[in-house]
Order: C-alpha cells, then structure tokens, then sequence
C-alpha cells in the first residue's frame, strides 16, 4: 500500500521507488496488477512438475469418490512418467481432494431437538474385570442432555430390556422416540436398505409406550449425541494412562463408579443448554410418558420364588442370591454357560447375580449372598434372666469373660462362685473384683478361693518378700562332710 501511495503521488515509477525504498520494476509490477484487478500481494503460482498431471489425479479422485490415497495416486502417475517426489503427490492429492468435497460436501439441516421426544442409546467398551470383558450402557436424553451410563456384562436382548427398563425409570418416563444402533437384538435384517425390528425389541417398545428407530448404516452423524456420551463415558470411565484411574477389582466397583459418573455429569453446566442436564430433566418429565407399574419382564427368563436360605432351585440346582431378596419372586434364564438372575427393585429390573452353570448335586453358594455370620462360640455375649446374674454381670467385662470360660470348661459350683464375687466387690471395690475375675478367665483358674488369690495378689496382700542369696546365707550344703573322706572308721582295719 505504501508503494501504490507513492505512486499515486508522484505518478512516477522512480520516484514512486525513491519513496518506498524498493526497486522501479516492483513499483510497475504492483501498479500493472492493481490495473487488473488482481491482489499485488497474492502471490503467484509458478509451473510445477505435477501440473500435467494433475487431470490424471482429479479423475482417480472422481472414480474414487475421494477416497483413494496418495500412495496410490503416486504409484499410477509414477508409471505415467511422473518423476517427483511422494510428497508432491499428497499435496496435490490433497487439493484435488479438497475440491471435491466442495462440490459434494453433505449438508446437515440442524436438528432441533424437542423436549420428551427423543433418547438415544449406544454401547461402549468397558474395562476388563478379573481378564473379563464389560461393556458400558450409555443413554442421553436429547432435549435436556440427561445422561445414563449402566455397566453390564453381555449385550443380549434381556440386558437390553433390563437397561432400558432402569433408564427410563431415572428419567422418570418414557420419550417417543428412542433411536440406536443396527445390532442384531435389534434388527434382524435390511431389504432394499429398510430395517427389518426384531420382534421382541417392538414388544419392549410397546410395553413402555416406545418407538424403537434405528440410525442409517455407517452413518454416526445421524446420532452424535449417544456418540459423544460413549466417547465421555470411556475417557472418564475405563482405567488409562491418561484418568490415571485404578482398575476394578470387582464389578461392584465398577457399578458405584457408573453411578458417580451419572451424578456428576449431569449436575455440571451444560456448554449447549447452559444449566445443569438435571435441572432441565425436571422439567422435561412433565413431557414424558408414565411408565407402566411393572417392568417388562417376558425377555427376563423363568420366574422363580426365593426360599427363606436365599437360593433358588433352576434345573435341579441350587443358585444362591443375595439375601434380600428371600422371599421374592425373580427371573432366571442362562446365557451360555452362565446363569442370570434378575430382580425387580424399586429402581426397575436389574442384574442380582450370575453363576456358572452347574449339575445336579452340586449346588453354587458364593459367601457375598449372606450376610457375616458370627462365631457362637467366641461371641456369644451373657445376658442375665435373674436379679442375681445381673448383679454378677454388673461387675464389668470381666465377669462376663470368667462365666463364659467356666462355662466353656464345665466349672463347678458356679452360682456360688458368682454370689461370693459380688460380696466380695462390696469390701474391695467392683474394679478390683472384676480385674480378678478377668485374670482368672484368662487363667483358667476356677476352683475354690481361686478368685480370693488373685484378689490378694492384686491388691498387695500376704506376698512375702523375694529371698535374696548373701556370703553369709547360703544354700550350698558345705565341704563338711568331705572332711572324713579317705579315713578309715574305728574297728575297720582296712
């Protein structure tokens, strides 16, 4: 700008130059370029190597559809006679490329999601637990952004119905629409690129009032949303380098970290919606449908009644489940070698336990099911049914310790025992008493004026003192009778 300013001052290419400091010819180059209409500051192409080439390479793009590589390209026009580098090659490749999607670059219609309208949900790879392989359940509400992330162990139809089933009874509803992948649990079939439903996946659907769509195929941008929660769900989820998080030593663990993660997530701000996914699902329940009372429950399995053990009889074996639901009815159905169990809370349908298939005679009991049973025979604590028990108790821990080690041990005379420490803690104090009751247990001294003994010896009374060897005591018999050794006796000749 300083050089056309010049110029069109002087009207000189010389003293235009004299001004600007640069040379006459650039003053005309930048002159004659403004006459054209052209920018003086763009700079010119140059002929390149490639540049007879290039009709070659935009046609290999064109048949390709923008999806060939630059090795290839490089390869073909290398044979042509091409002698420059690979490099060259991925550069004009790369413009031809970019051409291309210009001319055929997919225009999306912004979709402006409506409140209960949709939910999308997809599957995740979870972490490894004990080398066995989880997968993440992950839902998003698309009007509020509410998220749900459920761990599992398999991907068949019930799981799908069980998750299903516990997600919509945390959004407190059901949307319309619920939008997923092409799997098999879900579509069995394309004809003519139209889906063909499982049938069972339209039952569950019509159970909750849902209509169950799916995406195209090979075409994530047609539900982006449970993609990025999958994405999210992995990064802050599944043990990496990056999280720095530990891994599972159990599926529990993984269940409780789930749940944070749902808590957390949808109590942040949200960037699109600018306030917390959870403040806005409050609002947008008043659009969902009401649930039905009881979950779905055909795809669950057989029902069985849990017996007051807590264990449950499947092809004349015997399952334990966890204790609380003794007394329940639950849903029962093997997966390959596996056995599922399934419940129904107050949180919908969910996944009690698994086991592996076992045999007639040979019953699964796992320890987790029941809670910690405690040792009769070293915690069984007294209690008093009578006036006098509850004063001898009275004394303290003590007390109690000795009337379980007689008892243990099959003490005599009892009763009397006990009568004769309480009076004696009226003389010498109950903390006295009950230390020497609790020595005595301790001891396993039991018999008569036992206790009396150790009474006496705690509180000081007839302990001599210790004897102490001198020079002048000792205990040592003496030489006295070596005197007469060798000396024959009177009236022995010898």
């Amino acid at each position: 700008m300083e050089i056309l300013e010049a110029y069109d001052l002087t009207g000189s290419y010389r003293a235009a130059a004299d001004l600007a400091g640069v040379d006459h010819h650039t003053v005309k180059r930048y002159v004659l370029l403004r006459g054209k209409g052209s920018d003086p500051t763009r700079r010119q192409q140059r002929p390149k190597m490639i540049d007879e080439f290039m009709p070659k390479i935009e046609e290999l793009v064109e048949r390709s559809g923008g999806r060939i590589g630059a090795d290839r390209v490089h390869e073909k026009i290398t044979a042509m006679g091409f002698t420059g580098t690979d490099r060259t090659t991925r550069r004009a490749v790369a413009a031809a490329k970019a051409s291309y999607q210009a001319g055929h670059r997919r225009v999306f219609r912004p979709w402006i999601a409506e409140p209960g309208l949709w939910m999308q949900w997809d599957w995740g790879d979870g972490p490894k637990i004990a080398g066995r392989r989880t997968w993440l359940w992950c839902a998003w509400l698309a009007w509020s952004r509410y998220r749900v992330v459920i761990p599992v162990l398999d991907k068949t139809l019930p799981t799908i119905a069980t998750c299903l089933d516990m997600t919509l009874r945390q959004l407190g509803g059901a949307p319309t629409y619920a939008l997923t992948d092409n799997e098999r649990t879900v579509t069995t079939d394309h004809i003519a690129r139209i889906p063909v439903r499982n049938r069972q996946i339209i039952e569950i659907g019509h159970h909750y009032g849902l209509t169950i769509r799916t995406c195209l195929p090979a075409d994530p941008q047609s539900k982006g949303g449970s993609e990025a929660t999958v994405r999210i769900a992995k990064r802050d989820l599944v043990p990496t380098e990056v999280n720095l998080r530990p891994a599972y030593q159990n599926f529990g663990e993984l269940e409780q970290a789930c749940t944070a993660f749902t808590t957390e997530v949808n109590g942040k701000v949200h960037r699109a919606i600018r306030r917390p996914p959870a403040q806005a699902l409050a609002e947008e329940r008043h659009r969902l449908h009401r649930l039905p009372e009881a979950p779905f429950t055909a795809a669950l399995g057989t029902t069985r009644k849990v017996a007051a053990d807590a264990t449950i009889s499947v092809d004349a074996v015997r399952y334990s489940v966890p204790h609380q639901l003794a007394g329940t009815t639950i849903w029962a159905r093997f997966h390959g070698d596996e056995l599922v169990v399934t419940a129904i809370t107050e949180d919908g349908a969910m996944e009690a336990t698994r086991h592996q298939r076992s045999t007639p005679g040979n019953p699964s009991i796992k320890n987790e099911h029941y809670p910690p049973r405690p040792d009769h025979d070293s915690q069984r604590v007294p209690k008093a049914t009578s006036a006098e028990e509850a004063a001898f108790l009275a004394l303290g821990p003590g007390a109690a310790a000795w009337l379980t080690e007689a008892a243990t041990c099959g003490a005599r005379r009892i009763r009397p025992k006990m009568a004769e420490a309480i009076q004696l803690a009226k003389l010498h104090g109950t903390a006295e008493v009950d230390r020497a009751l609790g020595t005595a247990a301790i001891a396993g001294r039991f018999a008569e004026n036992d206790l009396i003994s150790i009474l006496d010896h705690h509180i000081g009374r007839h302990i001599p003192e210790p004897t102490r060897a001198s020079e002048n005591h000792s205990l040592q018999p003496g030489t006295s009778a070596w005197s007469r050794f060798g000396v024959a006796p009177e009236g022995d000749e010898h």
